[in-house]
């Protein structure tokens, strides 16, 4: 973890110096821009397997009304039902873990940069729009706002993707997590009020990402799909 987190603070840096000197001379508008552009290339980097995960967690929703159908009607049947949807996995191609391995690998990563910008110094007493300074949490609140805002959106729109196999009627899959997700966005809202501004200016920028990411790569193949099977 540490030996990520050095390279990803001296990769950083070298982002945030490569900033100023093509003339960005206000320091916030450098660091900020700085976290932007290291969250995209991150991203760019794990864009197959961010694909991969979304594609699988997609094909898993697709097929939940069908579970459903088998486990209530092998409910006093455990390992009948268990058989059953091994078989409908196979059908389907799709595998309940498949969108675990793409995560674990990112994971490292993701930790180390939450630490790369929690220990940032050089922002000590840099100032970017309303906020006076990047080093300490947003006087406002706004920041702790919108990052409970787009984490919502993520999960959200995760949890969103259109059916084609539904019937009417028939719930879409993931309805039942939106307590979860409403749960998930206001801790870390509220987590957010009493961390450096920089770090949730990250954590919101890496959501509005992956709300971008789960649109182009997960909600529209699945509405031009839903839209040709009727």
């Amino acid at each position: 973890m540490n030996f990520i987190k050095d390279i990803l603070s001296q990769f950083f840096e070298f982002i945030h110096s490569s900033l100023m000197g093509i003339g960005i001379s206000d320091s916030g508008w450098a660091y900020v821009l700085a976290i932007a552009v290291l969250t995209i290339i991150i991203k760019i980097i794990f864009l197959p397997l961010n694909i991969k995960q979304m594609r699988s967690q997609a094909a898993m929703q697709e097929i939940q009304p069908k579970i459903q159908k088998l486990q209530t009607k092998y409910k006093n049947d455990p390992q009948k039902a268990q058989t059953e949807m091994m078989k409908l996995y196979k059908e389907y191609n799709v595998s309940p873990f498949s969108g675990c391995l793409p995560l674990l690998i990112q994971m490292p990563v993701l930790f180390a940069l939450f630490y790369v910008f929690n220990e940032l110094t050089g922002i000590q007493g840099v100032s970017f729009l309303w906020i006076p300074d990047l080093f300490y949490k947003d006087p406002l609140f706004i920041l702790p706002v919108l990052s409970g805002l787009t984490t919502y959106l993520s999960s959200y729109m995760a949890q969103k993707t259109p059916n084609s196999n539904a019937k009417d009627g028939e719930k879409p899959a993931g309805m039942n997590m939106g307590g979860m997700n409403i749960g998930m966005s206001i801790f870390m809202g509220i987590m957010s009020v009493n961390f450096k501004s920089a770090l949730v200016i990250y954590w919101i920028l890496n959501n509005i990402l992956q709300i971008v990411q789960t649109y182009f790569i997960v909600i529209l193949p699945a509405k031009k799909k839903a839209l040709e099977a009727k």
